[in-house]
């Protein structure tokens, strides 16, 4: 292959990865002209049409597909050995990819980033937010953050957080015009937010124990007058009291706190394993990876300690 295509393949790639000329040059610290000549220069010396324009929108030809699908592994292969030659003094470097939903981002990330960028200021962090289960190998990610119970067998995953409650919550105003669940059966007749899964695009149907002999799980299922796949909007909606959510208590422990929620069904909470940091390996751990597993299992002794 003619090596003066490498410059032109990487160009292409950042533009199919964000749909959008104008993100891709602002990434690269190029003009948008010079980057759409650049791709139509590649486009003839490929002798193929890479991506449909429009004054509006770009999308992948097929063959387009099928070339960034192939190159997209192998550049961020590419990428990664690069950054992580910084590594050989010793001093954590380079890249770091997390594959995470968005609520483990707002919850165990974002609050820490600038401490983590001062311990660190060699490593860059990409999030890639993410709310099914990945292949974070397949999707050029170092490390994925997900609930141990969503977990697959063969990874090896760290705890980064305690465990968690999926609690039943609703505003006070909600609970005085419609009167307090006892128990899930009685949700029938209740207002429940629901969510949809953005993965599966499945409803959840929310958990509980059974608060007798063995608390055994079961699932409840619920309808309501609003469905989304956004949990804040979720939240926001309950907080205007038009509902009831079921939620994970790390996500709205602050509006418990101060009561603008509160929650019902104490005794049927279902608790499960919380957020899990996980990666293929443990061999050969870049010393960037290992800075960051070891800052986030600092935190999650924190969170503990507030208990």
């Amino acid at each position: 292959m003619n090596p003066a295509l490498l410059p032109s393949l990487a160009w292409f790639v950042r533009i199919a990865h964000h749909r959008s000329f104008t993100r891709a040059a602002e990434e690269m610290g190029v003009s948008r002209a010079a980057l759409s000549q650049n791709l139509k220069a590649l486009e003839r010396r490929l002798e193929v049409r890479l991506l449909n324009r429009t004054t509006r929108d770009i999308s992948l030809t097929e063959p387009g597909q099928r070339l960034f699908e192939t190159l997209r592994p192998m550049l961020g292969e590419i990428e990664r050995a690069v950054l992580e030659l910084g590594e050989v003094d010793g001093v954590p470097s380079g890249l770091i990819r997390i594959n995470t939903s968005r609520l483990a981002s707002r919850a165990l990330i974002e609050p820490h980033l600038a401490e983590f960028h001062a311990r660190y200021p060699q490593i860059r962090i990409e999030l890639v937010m993410d709310d099914s289960l990945s292949n974070i190998i397949a999707d050029g990610c170092d490390v994925g953050i997900r609930l141990g119970r969503s977990l697959v067998d063969h990874v090896v995953a760290v705890p980064i957080s305690p465990a968690l409650s999926m609690v039943v919550v609703g505003s006070p105003a909600y609970f005085e015009r419609h009167g307090i669940p006892q128990t899930p059966a009685d949700l029938a007749h209740h207002n429940c937010l629901n969510y949809r899964s953005s993965g599966s695009g499945a409803l959840r149907q929310w958990d509980f124990v059974d608060p007798a002999g063995k608390r055994q799980h079961f699932t409840q299922p619920v309808a309501g007058h609003l469905t989304t796949n956004d949990d804040q909007s979720m939240t926001r909606a309950a907080l205007q009291g038009i509902g009831l959510i079921q939620h994970v208590d790390i996500a709205i422990q602050h509006h418990l706190a101060d009561r603008r929620l509160v929650q019902v069904l104490h005794e049927w909470t279902y608790g499960h394993p919380g957020f899990y940091l996980y990666l293929p390996s443990r061999e050969q751990m870049p010393s960037k990876v290992r800075a960051l597993l070891d800052f986030m299992v600092e935190k999650r002794e924190g969170i503990s300690s507030e208990e």
